[in-house]
């Protein structure tokens, strides 16, 4: 088991990591999943998840694709987007991913991706804020 502390990680990069640990068959706990960093204008960050929530498929808008307002949710939806989750190999994969606000299970040894640490200052945006402003209320 797998436990990653999501604390000033660039998503892309973390996910991209993750994504390679539970298709190789670990499991993977991510904690702190409010706390992912995602580099860019906040302002254009937002309004690109917005319109993401917003597309519908006009035929039926039931087939329409699902993206949460949850920090939990929306970083593991992130992580699904890079598993090949039309197979059962990354249907599979995705079921050993846990993703949690916070650590409620007092997981220990939390590991951080070397390649994902936010360190230079530029723009940024948290989950945490990107989920407030696309209308996530705690």
């Amino acid at each position: 088991m797998l436990v990653i502390d999501g604390t000033n990680l660039i998503l892309g990069r973390a996910g991209s990591f993750i994504a390679k640990q539970i298709l190789n068959g670990s499991e993977v706990h991510v904690i702190n999943a409010e706390k992912f960093i995602m580099t860019g204008d906040p302002a254009v960050v937002t309004n690109r998840y917005l319109l993401r929530r917003r597309a519908k498929h006009k035929g039926t808008p039931e087939f329409s694709p699902v993206w949460p307002k949850n920090p939990n949710m929306l970083v593991r939806r992130i992580i699904r987007g890079m598993l090949p989750w039309k197979t059962t190999r990354g249907k599979d994969a995705y079921g050993r991913l846990k993703v949690y606000m916070g650590n409620p299970k007092n997981l220990t040894g939390a590991q951080t991706v070397e390649t994902a640490k936010f360190t230079k200052p530029i723009k940024h945006i948290t989950i945490h804020q990107l989920c407030t402003s696309i209308g996530y209320a705690k």
